[in-house]
C-alpha cells in the first residue's frame, strides 16, 4: 500500500475538541445547546443508537433528550412531537431516528423540523441554502466527507472532483460543498456510462454509491485522493461478515496519494458532524 490513511478517528475527535471548547463558552453564556431525538416505537437498534448518540453529545458538553412515542402513535401525534420540539427554545438541535413505524411518513416529519434545528441537514430548507452558497446546516455524512478530504491539507480550489452517488443527503450536497470550495465537479452515479472514463479524472475522488466494493484501481488516477463513504457488511467466507465500503481498498491503495479507510474513516467524522451542527445552531439561536 502506498496511500496515506485519512485518519478520521482522529479527525472526529479534533472536531469534538472544538465542539466541547465551544459548548462551554455557550454555558457560560447560561445558553447550553440540547440535542433532542424523537423515537418512534420501540425498535431495539433504534434505542441502541440513541443510547451512542446521547453519549458522544453529552462527551462534549451539550445536553440530550430523548423524546419517546407509541409504535401505533397515528401521524398527527407525531407531527405534535416535532412542533413541540420546534417550540421547545431550550432545544437546539432535532433528529428523527429513521426508519419510522409503517404507517408514517419519515420524509414530511423530517420537513416539519424548523430548519434552525435541522442539525441532520435534511430539510429542504436547509438544502436549498446550501445550492445558493448560504450558511446552512450541511447534511452530515456529507460534511463528514468533505471535512476529511480538507484533513489531507491539499488545496480543493481548481481541483478536478468526482462524486459517484447522487443521494439527497451525501452525493448531491457534496457536490454543492465542494462547488462552493471552488473545485470543478462531475457527478455520477450507478448508471452513468462509462464510469472508468469519468472517475479516471479526478484529482478528488468521492465515492457515495452505496455499491460494495463498485471502484477499483481501474477507476482510479495515480496520485488521487479517494473519500470513501460507503460502508457494507458483506460475507467473508467460513460464515464470517466484514465490513467494506464502496472501494475495493487493498487496489485503490496502490495508486492514490490518500484514501480513507473503512472502518475508521467518514463514519466517525459523521457523529462528528451532528455534534458540530448542534453547537452551531445554538450559537445562531
Amino acid at each position: 500500500m502506498s496511500a496515506k490513511l485519512i485518519d478520521g478517528k482522529a479527525l472526529a475527535a479534533r472536531i469534538r475538541e472544538g465542539v466541547a471548547a465551544r459548548a462551554a463558552v455557550l454555558r457560560e453564556k447560561r445558553r447550553p445547546p440540547k440535542l433532542a431525538c424523537l423515537l418512534i416505537g420501540d425498535d431495539a437498534a433504534s434505542i441502541s443508537y440513541a443510547g451512542s448518540q446521547q453519549k458522544h453529545a453529552e462527551g462534549v458538553g451539550i445536553d440530550y433528550e430523548l423524546r419517546l412515542l407509541p409504535g401505533d402513535c397515528d401521524m398527527q401525534a407525531a407531527l405534535g412531537a416535532v412542533d413541540a420540539l420546534n417550540a421547545d427554545a431550550g432545544v437546539s438541535g432535532i433528529i428523527i431516528q429513521m426508519p419510522v413505524p409503517k404507517g408514517l411518513d419519515g420524509f414530511a416529519l423530517q420537513q416539519r423540523i424548523a430548519a434552525a434545528k435541522d442539525v441532520e441537514g435534511v430539510g429542504a430548507a436547509n438544502l436549498g441554502l446550501l445550492a445558493m452558497g448560504r450558511d446552512a446546516l450541511a447534511p452530515c455524512t456529507a460534511a463528514a466527507a468533505f471535512a476529511c478530504c480538507q484533513a489531507t491539507g491539499v488545496e480543493i480550489k481548481g481541483k478536478e472532483a468526482v462524486v459517484v452517488g447522487r443521494s439527497v443527503i451525501v452525493g448531491k450536497p457534496l457536490a454543492m460543498l465542494l462547488l462552493g470550495a471552488h473545485a470543478t465537479v462531475t457527478q455520477c452515479h450507478t448508471r452513468t456510462r462509462d464510469l472508468v472514463a469519468h472517475t479516471r479524472r479526478a484529482e478528488l475522488l468521492f465515492v457515495a454509491a452505496g455499491v460494495p466494493q463498485l471502484i477499483g484501481r481501474e477507476h482510479v488516477s495515480e496520485g488521487a485522493i479517494v473519500i470513501d463513504v460507503g460502508t457494507h457488511r458483506v460475507d467473508a467466507g467460513d460464515g464470517k461478515k466484514k465490513t467494506v465500503g464502496d472501494v475495493r481498498f487493498d487496489e485503490v491503495a496502490g495508486v492514490a496519494s490518500q484514501i480513507t479507510p473503512v472502518p475508521g474513516g467518514v463514519g466517525p467524522v459523521t457523529v462528528a458532524m451532528l455534534l458540530e451542527n448542534t453547537v452551531a445552531a445554538a450559537e445562531r439561536g
